[in-house]
């Protein structure tokens, strides 16, 4: 075999894409749309290339940061605990530092029908309003009651989990926003900001 044959047989290496986006409020973190669906999914936001998947999922009610690659070794590592999910949430009501505590040192909410401890975590209160985009909908009357923000960082990601811990503490959840995956964070986006990476997430 010459080596013009040889270098023409070689397999071309694969390029793989990544991104991150700001998932808007009710956006389902899919690209396949359901049956006479009337919610948005990712593959509305711009013309993703074949094969590209989300890392993970932020459920509907969810917004802010996801990230999206045609890699799946990387949606792997990006997933694992060894990579921390940053979320700023809303809270009913004043959470005080008892509660706090509580989400720091673990609390047990419901995942499969069993109970689950939830491994210790960052937790801390936010003061004033942070720097986020307009809620899509419009908060909470302040006459019914105080609310906060509260900035809680995981490694793990049970189904809807920092809003079952919130819950736990008694502080239900009103907005969450994820706004940070290991070192990369959301910034200026908006929702619906679609950001092409340069390079792997995580490498």
């Amino acid at each position: 075999m010459s080596q013009a044959q040889s270098v023409k047989n070689e397999a071309t290496p694969l390029v793989h894409r990544h991104f991150k986006i700001y998932k808007p409020y009710t956006c389902l973190s899919q690209f396949k749309p359901e049956n006479r669906r009337t919610k948005m999914v990712l593959g509305d936001l711009t013309d993703f290339p074949a094969g590209t998947m989300a890392i993970g999922r932020l459920d509907k009610d969810s917004e802010g940061l996801l990230l999206l690659t045609t890699d799946g070794k990387v949606s792997e590592r990006v997933r694992s605990k060894s990579v921390e999910k940053e979320y700023w949430v809303q809270l009913d009501g004043d959470i005080d530092a008892v509660a706090m505590a509580k989400l720091q040192n673990g609390v047990e909410i419901g995942v499969d029908g069993g109970k689950y401890l939830t491994l210790p975590c960052k937790a801390y209160k936010i003061e004033g309003e942070p720097d986020l985009p307009a809620p899509a909908r419009k908060p909470r009357d302040l006459r019914h009651g105080p609310l906060s923000w509260a900035s809680i960082t995981i490694s793990e990601g049970k189904n809807r989990q920092i809003r079952k811990m919130t819950a736990a503490v008694g502080f239900p959840t009103l907005r969450l926003v994820r706004v940070r995956i290991g070192d990369i964070r959301i910034d200026a986006m908006q929702p619906g900001d679609v950001i092409e990476l340069e390079h792997a997430p995580h490498n």
